[in-house]
């Protein structure tokens, strides 16, 4: 009995701290909101942000322009440490911190070298993802891009 209780009070916190993260669900890019440049924008991108710890873990998938499907990953936490990234040829590992309840910031490296940072906004109303993007990708182009995803 006392196993039992001490279950569902650590269950019942660890769903606390879920809910609590607005960026936790299915994201959908909305094309017609999103600014891209100079690099051309993807023809769809759809994320899935899942608690893990003091952090997630965000998986996805992009259409690019070319029509290639590029999957993206990582689990890290907000501590200021360096998470393997897999699926992003411009990044190899991942810092992510949190800002506030709504807005956390990611340094994205590869090979131990800066390539972008991310700012990522959730609305209030809980229904808007905003990610801010700048930084240089793999063929060494600029890129600063404003991608809104809609919750799904």
């Amino acid at each position: 009995m006392y196993a039992r209780s001490v279950t569902l009070a650590i269950l019942s916190v660890a769903l606390g701290l879920a809910a609590a993260d607005p960026a936790i669900g299915t994201w959908k890019l909305n094309l017609a909101k999103s600014k891209y440049g100079p690099t051309p924008a993807p023809k769809s991108g759809t994320m899935m942000y899942e608690a893990s710890g003091n952090g997630m873990k965000r998986t996805g998938e992009t259409v690019g322009a070319d029509g290639q499907t590029t999957s993206f990953s990582y689990t890290a936490q907000y501590d200021g440490k360096e998470y393997p990234v897999t699926g992003n040829a411009n990044a190899d590992t991942i810092v992510l911190k949190r800002i506030n309840d709504y807005t956390s910031e990611a340094t994205l490296k590869k090979g131990g070298k800066v390539t972008s940072t991310a700012r990522r906004v959730v609305s209030k109303d809980g229904k808007t993802l905003t990610l801010t993007l700048k930084g240089t990708n793999a063929q060494g182009q600029r890129v600063n891009s404003v991608q809104v995803y809609e919750k799904q």
